[in-house]
């Protein structure tokens, strides 16, 4: 395989065919989000966006399960993907977003100012990555690591949200 410079680190090289013809690929890449050359975490989440809407329609229990499955799925296409690239949460492995945004959204009303609250919270959260995040960043490994600073970022929005929501802010 060939590689190219990602910010000073030398990554494999993926063809993009290549992720279109592996499943689990394909699901690291968030569908072909993440073949983004601008902002890859932020298209991988505008594309979950568009994925959660019929998702916020199922029932809680469902919609949790969905997200726990989602969590065991991610660890094992982030894990394969980061291991074939030789590059621990490359950019372009955008489906720990999609679980994080769809846990951000996991009890807000489906409105529009209400997306755009919680995408853009996410969205700083997980570029920003405040403590634990970026400890968790830094020092989990694997799959479960890409997996998991997005799903901390996903219930740190969560929880900022419904703090508003409850001291009464219209948001």
């Amino acid at each position: 395989m060939k590689t190219f410079q990602d910010i000073g680190i030398l990554v494999k090289e993926i063809e993009p065919k290549q992720i279109f013809k592996d499943p689990k690929l394909f699901i690291a890449f968030g569908f072909g989000s993440g073949l983004s050359k601008f902002a890859p975490g932020t298209m991988g989440s505008l594309v979950a966006l568009f994925l959660w809407y019929p998702l916020s329609l199922l029932p809680f229990g469902i919609y949790a399960l969905f997200l726990v499955a989602c969590f065991y799925l991610g660890i094992s296409v982030c894990g394969y993907t980061s291991a074939l690239l030789e590059k621990h949460d490359y950019g372009g492995i955008v489906f720990d977003e999609f679980l994080g945004i769809w846990i951000a959204l996991l009890t807000y009303p489906v409105t529009l100012h209400g997306i755009v609250v919680v995408f853009l919270m996410f969205r700083i959260l997980d570029i920003w990555k405040p403590w634990p995040i970026s400890y968790v960043d830094g020092t989990v490994k694997g799959g479960i690591g890409v997996m998991l600073d997005d799903v901390l970022a996903g219930f740190l929005t969560l929880m900022i949200v419904g703090l508003i929501k409850g001291l009464g802010i219209p948001i």
